[in-house]
This record gives structure tokens, C-alpha cells and sequence, in this order.
């Protein structure tokens, strides 16, 4: 199978956890625009969705899905009872590098704001130690030179994502030359550098689980 069609398969194979009639939050990303197009053609019915992008929430009112602010759920006393969305890296606890395509901000407030994290993602993506894919940060425009030098005083190797900006104006160093034993502590670390907006790790609100596409077909790992 080629990587497109591993994408497509585990897309698919997240639509039996969308709950009908009720909201869904939905990330970014090449296998989350196959999700959303596979809602579309599949003609799941929800209530509306929260969207971890300005992409993402273009492409769901593209197919006619109803796109609401989290403002809006939160003031409604409405809830969102699941979120899908890819990654970066997982690693066998569900702890995720998340962030290649520059939502990480905005995709770690919906999940926080989700019951159930659904990540989809082909096997290319699971390792035993996090750290093989750069680490972004995103990161205030004027703190970058503060925020890279307390960066590599931990051992990694920040490159500014040149020509990007965020949905939230901001710029992403990715960090490479990490080897991440224990994220959640490191997690915990990286949000106490001043001049980070958000990091990429997903640690303390991990997965609640995974489905992995593979030649073999997809399967469901569980925190």
C-alpha cells in the first residue's frame, strides 16, 4: 500500500467512533483531510464539528459541515465527545509528537476540551522513544533567540520553520536531537519557557487510543 492509501485506510477506520448527532472535534493534517472527506462522502451526521485549524475548518464548510468555535460549545454547555486527529511520532503509552503541520496550539486546546482522543496515524509513525521527528514549539516571534538558546541548554538542535507562521501569528522552532524517555516531565518543562506558546508533545493529554495502518491492516492500541 502506498502512504496515501495507508492514510485513507486508517481515515476510514476512525468513522465508526464518530458519535451521530452530536459535535466532533477534528484535527489537521493529511490523513485528518482524509478523515473529513471521508465524513463528508460517508454522510455521517453530526451536529457540527471544532476544527484545530483555519485549513481544516475551511475543508469541513467545503463539504457543508457546520463549524463552530470552542467559545460557542463551551457557552452552550455543550459538550465534545470525541476528537480525531494524526501524529507526528506515538510511542507505545500513547504520548504524541504532534505539530508538522503548525496547529499544535490549537489541536492541544480541542483535545484538552474532548472526552475521547482518537489518533489516527499509519505504523511509520510508532517508535519506542520519541525524539526522531523534530519537536515543534510555538513560540512568540520576539522570544525565539531566548526560547532556542534555553533549548539547546537541554540538548536539542532548535531550526526556526522558515516561511511559517501560525493561525496565531507565531513562529515554530523544531527541535531535533531529542531522545524523549520521559514526556511527561518534559512536557512539563518545555511550558515553563518563557516565550513558548505551546509544544508538541502530547503527554499529558495523550491518546485515549490509537488506530495504526499498516500493510497488514489497521489496529487498535489502547492506553
Amino acid at each position: 500500500m502506498t502512504p496515501d492509501e495507508l492514510k485513507i485506510a486508517v481515515a476510514r477506520a476512525a468513522l465508526p467512533h464518530v458519535i451521530e448527532g452530536e459535535l466532533l472535534g477534528v484535527g489537521t493534517g493529511s490523513t485528518a483531510n482524509h478523515f473529513i472527506d471521508l465524513l463528508a462522502s460517508e454522510q455521517l451526521r453530526i451536529s457540527g464539528a471544532v476544527a484545530s485549524s483555519e485549513a481544516s475548518a475551511a475543508r469541513l464548510r467545503g463539504h457543508g459541515i457546520t463549524v463552530l468555535t470552542l467559545d460557542e460549545v463551551i457557552a452552550s454547555g455543550r459538550r465534545i465527545p470525541v476528537y480525531v486527529d494524526g501524529a507526528d511520532e506515538i510511542d507505545p503509552g500513547l504520548h504524541l509528537i504532534k505539530g508538522g503541520g503548525g496547529a499544535l496550539t490549537r489541536e492541544k486546546i480541542v483535545a484538552a476540551a474532548s472526552d475521547c482522543f482518537v489518533c489516527i496515524a499509519d505504523d511509520s509513525k510508532c517508535v519506542e522513544v520519541m525524539g526522531r521527528f523534530p519537536l515543534p514549539i510555538e513560540v512568540i516571534p520576539m522570544a525565539a533567540g531566548l526560547v532556542a538558546r534555553a533549548l539547546a541548554r537541554l540538548g536539542g538542535i532548535p531550526k526556526l520553520r522558515e516561511g511559517f507562521v501560525t493561525d496565531n501569528g507565531n513562529i515554530i522552532l523544531d527541535v531535533a536531537g531529542l531522545k524523549i524517555s520521559d514526556p511527561v516531565a518534559f512536557e512539563s518543562e518545555l511550558d515553563h519557557l518563557t516565550g513558548t506558546v505551546t509544544n508538541g508533545l502530547f503527554a499529558r493529554r495523550r491518546a485515549d487510543l490509537a488506530l495504526v495502518s499498516s500493510a497488514a491492516g489497521v489496529r487498535t492500541l489502547r492506553a
